[in-house]
């Protein structure tokens, strides 16, 4: 799929949804990709796995939290 450096993740939606939902859209999106810091361990790498539900590969604990990132 085409992404230029402008719209990053929304290049996929085209300019159908409009600018301000694909810019809602990136800065959700880029927060929820990137990796958090584990409230158990503090090391970073804490990923999603579904909505509300992260996981630590570090400490192996499976916790819920936030539905896009995790609140320090």
């Amino acid at each position: 799929m085409p992404r230029t450096k402008k719209v990053k993740q929304a290049g996929k939606y085209g300019a159908g949804y409009g600018t301000n939902v694909r810019r809602k859209f990136v800065a959700v999106e880029s927060k929820q990709r990137k990796k958090q810091t584990c409230p158990f361990c503090k090391k970073l790498g804490v990923k999603r796995k579904s909505a509300g539900i992260w996981q630590c590969p570090k400490c192996k604990k499976t916790f819920a939290g936030n539905a896009y990132h995790l609140i320090k």
